[in-house]
């Protein structure tokens, strides 16, 4: 019973590592390079617009204190071209609000219908 036993506790113990290791990863300098949305990143998306299932316009603003910019690109399957290079914009406040949770627009939009009794 010995072996099962010390199997069971080596298996919790490296199932409780897992977590540690990735704590101690994104605290890394190396881990904050990783993702492309994390604190360290000196990448934002601003804005992206659908054109078509396979296209899209994408901003994004890149650097960081007075070097940041905005770039503007074309998205294609086949390649990202740069359309234009700005200086930083103030957002209007529509685009800074969160969007609307879908539940809330789906009762939004079941109190405007009639009710389906008085037919």
């Amino acid at each position: 019973m010995a072996p099962t036993g010390l199997s069971i506790l080596w298996f919790i113990a490296i199932i409780a590592m897992i977590p540690l290791a990735l704590w101690l990863l994104k605290r890394s300098p190396y881990g904050a390079s990783i993702g492309a949305g994390g604190t360290g990143s000196a990448t934002r998306t601003v804005s992206s617009m659908q054109l078509s299932p396979s296209q899209r316009i994408v901003t994004l603003e890149v650097g960081t204190g007075e070097a940041r910019q905005w770039l503007v690109l074309g998205v294609t399957p086949q390649s990202i071209t740069t359309l234009h290079t700005m200086a930083p914009q103030e957002l209007p406040p529509a685009q800074n609000q969160p969007p609307v949770p879908f539940a809330a627009l789906l009762q939004k939009l079941q109190h405007k219908r009639p009710d389906d009794a008085q037919r």
